[in-house]
Formats: C-alpha cells, sequence, structure tokens
C-alpha cells in the first residue's frame, strides 16, 4: 500500500505562484508513474499533469501548458507541482495520484488509471 502526502497548497493571489509536493512512502517510487490532478467544488476531478516512472516524460492539460511543470525526485520519493500565472478558476483540491508502471517511459492522464491518491490540499486562488 503506497501512502500519498500532499503539500504546499494555500491561498495565493491571481497571477502568483506555488509549488505543490507529493511525498511516498514506498521504497520502490521510481517504478510508479504519478500525476497532478484537481477538483472544484460541484465539478468532476480533471488531469493536470502527468510524469513517468523515470521522469523522462511528462504531460499537461492544454490549460496549464507553459505555466505549471511537473517534476519528480525520486531519490527523496517525492513529486513536485510547480504553478506560475494561477488563475482564479484554478481553485480547486489538488490530488497526487500514484500506480506502478511496467515502463519507465508510459504516461497515464486518466484518474481511474491511478490506484493511489493522497488525501489532496486545498489551492485558492484569488481574484
Amino acid at each position: 500500500q503506497v501512502q500519498l502526502v500532499e503539500s504546499g497548497g494555500g491561498l495565493v493571489q491571481a497571477g502568483g505562484s506555488l509549488r505543490l509536493s507529493c511525498a511516498a512512502s514506498e521504497r520502490t517510487f521510481s517504478s510508479y508513474a504519478t500525476g497532478w490532478f484537481r477538483q472544484a467544488p460541484g465539478k468532476e476531478r480533471e488531469f493536470v499533469a502527468a510524469v513517468s516512472s523515470n521522469g523522462a516524460r511528462t504531460s499537461y492539460a492544454d490549460s496549464v501548458k507553459g505555466r505549471f511543470t511537473i517534476s519528480r525526485d525520486n531519490a527523496k520519493n517525492t513529486v513536485y507541482l510547480e504553478m506560475n500565472f494561477l488563475k482564479p478558476e484554478e481553485t480547486a483540491v489538488y490530488y497526487c495520484g500514484a500506480r506502478e508502471s511496467v515502463f519507465a517511459r508510459t504516461l497515464f492522464s486518466r484518474s481511474g488509471e491511478y490506484k493511489y491518491w493522497g488525501q489532496g490540499t486545498q489551492v485558492t486562488v484569488s481574484s
């Protein structure tokens, strides 16, 4: 059982930046693909970004391309999401997901593909 703990959320003004972290309990985290999703009140969970288990490949939702950066440090069992130029409509709970990946370069962008989830961290962007 992999435990994921997100941190780094908070209140920020529109145009500001935040860096989210997702720390994993699994020693073999380097074999897990990971992704960030977000869910606003009354809306479905949506894909934000994903990174392959070896960190070589990344993918982003069109709405965040050029502003968000996903990365990972397998030595620290941690995945990051750097968010810049935040918008009020991006206010949501941000979740980290993880799943074992047979191939080191595979990306997963659907929430149903992830087996493990953190508790989420609230990001509030004020206008």
